[in-house]
């Protein structure tokens, strides 16, 4: 432990513990802007600046990146720092575009929080920008170059968090500029799509792609029936948009607001989350009694991750479960089977999706089998839980004074096991749920399975069936820690040794779909854990927790299916993969 003073206040904080740390154990803020939890400090900003010797003291150091030491006496605030801090956000803005009005983040902005904070009203130096285009050629994010401050956070979030390295800085100076690698449009780099750059950008340089407009039209639209889905991770941090605590589930006002915003039919994800348990957990069972089948069998939910996978680790396609995501499951049952049984023209079905992700916008075109039931695609549109808290501010709902409402049938009643989905481990705990009971046809007397929880990046455990079957399964997020996963299954493969697992799910997100790239910005791994124990307090309070034992699920492949992995469900709720180049042409 370290003893030291800040602003005259003794603290004691263990061995290594940055200034801005210790400071914030005790309450004080130091204002930051390069800084964010999820990645390493690297001072760019200089915004953290403080004394390190004590009232008057010309040592100053930031303290973002400078540990603290033995009697360290610090001061955080004093006129000269506060005069230092306001001419760096001065010198920031004369780079940097004033129309805050049409900017996407207009409202949560940290660098127009800043510049409110240090009552900044003109600034004293010439304005200079460099009339950079904006780069809109990525389905999924749009990067706006004029608007970046060189910050670095998406750069290091891409690099070193998700090991894309589809961003890099290029120029000096006044003339840096941020630009997807190798200069090439957005749309034709390495880019997954997974939203971490737009996440962690602190101002407006980099956003999802903005949809709402494309929806109201179709609300609008009289000779068009919108029917709308939301994701399991959406229920547990939309309220974080309307004021209240991360983990907030109040899925039902969600299903009000909805339908006050003019959709006519609501579902929910997380039916099609119990039915991609059925088709994959099917699909395991098949694998492990089968001779010659490709093992282990890899989750394919998580559209980042597919795209990844097709362009850095496509020798493995065959392990790829061939089920879509829960996304495009109901999006297909929507217009192939519920549109029939509600008597509509399935070509007048406009089908809207709410994600947490913004990768799940190139998923719903991905390739043609997202057309699978004949009418356009599958899924019209993909909207962020942002664009959501958008559209439901701008139509004036008081989204939290709603009565709740449930969800329509026969697709909206779901299990707890359809909930987790939204967490890392929640698909592998899912599947752990039904293939137990595939395999043994017996219930699991505790359907909690902890070792695949938690926000460790790669977990492993071992299940065992009770009838002499035992698989060994692997739970990775956060794409940069998904590397060493994958290189000890092509180890094996390569020395001709049984694969090191059989059960493999992979989310590109810290935390899952809970900290996904189109969820409310200001992530934190305290935030993370907030919205996981609200996924899983919506699974505990479920009348069902298993997928095999939705009664709707049950329905729909007596109705309509037939059995899982049957030639229909294949036909509507099965995809398949190809090689996919790093850069386009």
């Amino acid at each position: 432990m370290v003893s030291l003073k800040i602003n005259g206040t003794p603290v004691e904080v263990e061995e290594g513990t940055s200034i801005l740390d210790a400071a914030r154990k005790i309450n004080i803020k130091i204002p930051t802007l390069c800084y964010n939890p999820d990645l390493p400090p690297w001072a760019s900003c200089g915004i953290c600046i403080v004394r390190t010797a004590g009232p008057g003291s010309p040592r100053m150091a930031r303290a973002c990146t400078t540990p603290v030491d033995n009697n360290m006496d610090i001061i955080t605030h004093d006129p000269e720092i506060i005069a230092v801090r306001r001419t760096v956000v001065e010198l920031i803005l004369s780079n940097h575009p004033n129309d805050c009005l049409q900017c996407p983040r207009n409202g949560s902005c940290e660098l127009q929080t800043l510049a409110a904070e240090f009552g900044i009203r003109e600034v004293p130096f010439r304005k200079v920008l460099n009339a950079l285009p904006v780069d809109d050629s990525n389905p999924a994010i749009i990067l706006n170059p004029e608007k970046c401050i060189r910050c670095g956070r998406c750069v290091k979030v891409c690099q070193e968090v998700q090991n894309v390295w589809a961003l890099e800085f290029l120029g000096r100076g006044i003339k840096g500029r941020i630009a997807s690698a190798a200069d090439a449009p957005l749309g034709e780099s390495p880019c997954i799509k997974c939203g971490q750059c737009a996440a962690h950008c602190p101002v407006g340089a980099i956003y999802e792609r903005d949809d709402t407009v494309k929806v109201w039209a179709a609300l609008q639209n009289p000779d068009i029936h919108p029917v709308v889905q939301i994701a399991p991770a959406v229920r547990v941090a939309l309220a974080e948009e309307f004021g209240l605590p991360p983990g907030t589930v109040f899925t039902k006002k969600i299903y009000a607001a909805l339908r006050r915003l003019g959709f006519k039919t609501v579902f929910d994800t997380n039916f099609s989350a119990d039915l991609t348990i059925m088709e994959e957990g099917t699909e395991l069972v098949k694998r492990l009694t089968e001779k010659g089948s490709d093992i282990p069998l890899i989750t394919s939910c998580c559209p980042a991750w597919v795209d990844y996978m097709e362009k850095y680790y496509n020798d493995m396609i065959p392990n790829f479960s061939t089920a879509k995501s829960p996304q495009q499951m109901m999006g297909a049952m929507i217009k192939a089977y519920w549109a029939e049984k509600a008597g509509l023209d399935p070509g007048k079905v406009y089908s809207v999706s709410v994600m947490p992700c913004t990768a799940k916008k190139w998923e719903t075109k991905r390739n043609d089998d997202m057309k699978s039931a004949g009418y356009n695609y599958d899924v019209d549109i993909a909207i962020t839980t942002r664009e959501l808290a958008r559209m439901i501010k701008q139509a004036g709902i008081e989204i939290l004074k709603l009565a709740e409402e449930d969800a329509d049938n026969p697709m909206g009643p779901y299990t707890g096991a359809g909930t987790i989905f939204g967490v890392t481990g929640g698909v592998m705990e899912a599947a752990v749920r039904s293939a137990y009971f595939l395999v043994t046809k017996k219930e699991l007397s505790d359907v909690n399975f902890k070792p695949v929880r938690g926000l460790e990046g790669v977990k492993e455990a071992e299940v065992d069936f009770n009838n002499g079957t035992k698989i060994r399964i692997a739970v990775a997020h956060q794409m940069g820690n998904i590397e060493a996963v994958l290189n000890r299954i092509r180890d094996a493969r390569a020395a001709g040794k049984e694969p090191p697992y059989h059960f493999v799910e992979v989310m590109a997100c810290r935390g899952g779909c809970i900290g996904g790239g189109g969820q409310p910005y200001g992530c934190t791994d305290e935030i993370r854990r907030q919205r996981t124990a609200g996924v899983y307090a919506d699974d505990e309070k479920s009348s069902y927790r298993c997928s095999h034992q939705n009664p709707f699920i049950q329905q729909v492949y007596k109705e309509f299916l037939g059995e899982p992995n049957g030639h229909k469900a294949h036909k509507l709720l099965h995809t398949k993969y190809e090689e996919r180049p790093l850069y386009l042409k």
